[in-house]
């Protein structure tokens, strides 16, 4: 009876394992992107990077948030519009793995396209790349420093 059970329980366990997470749920489950969840929401975005993708995200954490003054970020979330450019400024599409990465214009899906810099390390326009190939079933997410805004 007990090997039945235990059976059963690693059986389960082994689906819920199996089953990736997409883009969003990844970087919630990381913890250290509440602003930028709460911006894709504020955009209408989920959906879309809930999608099948793929996609290549640079992800800004809550502290690069943070860097934005309070009442200029508190704007930015009231302006879809402007939110949904800056946001899709950080989209790329495809799946871009930091081994495929190399320097140069990078287009988005906002439209505009950013620098990429290699020497020294990865920046993206003003922000470092601080870690990378946070592999998720619809693409990958490149965390980054700084929120970058399209010029």
């Amino acid at each position: 009876m007990k090997r039945i059970i235990l059976a059963s329980i690693l059986s389960i366990a082994a689906t819920f394992s199996v089953q990736a997470k997409d883009i969003v749920d990844t970087a919630v489950g990381a913890g250290n992107f509440t602003t930028l969840a709460t911006a894709l929401k504020a955009a209408g975005l989920i959906d879309t990077l809930k999608g099948k993708g793929p996609f290549t995200v640079f992800a800004p954490t809550d502290a690069a948030f943070a860097k934005i003054p309070k009442a200029d970020l508190d704007a930015l979330l009231k302006d879809k519009a402007k939110l949904t450019a800056v946001l899709t400024y950080h989209v790329v599409a495809g799946k871009v793995m930091a081994a495929d990465v190399k320097a140069g214009k990078v287009k988005t899906v906002q439209g505009a396209s950013f620098t990429v810099t290699t020497a020294g390390g990865v920046k993206v326009d003003n922000a470092t790349v601080t870690a990378t190939d946070i592999v998720a079933d619809n693409g990958v997410i490149h965390v980054i420093d700084t929120v970058i805004i399209p010029k």
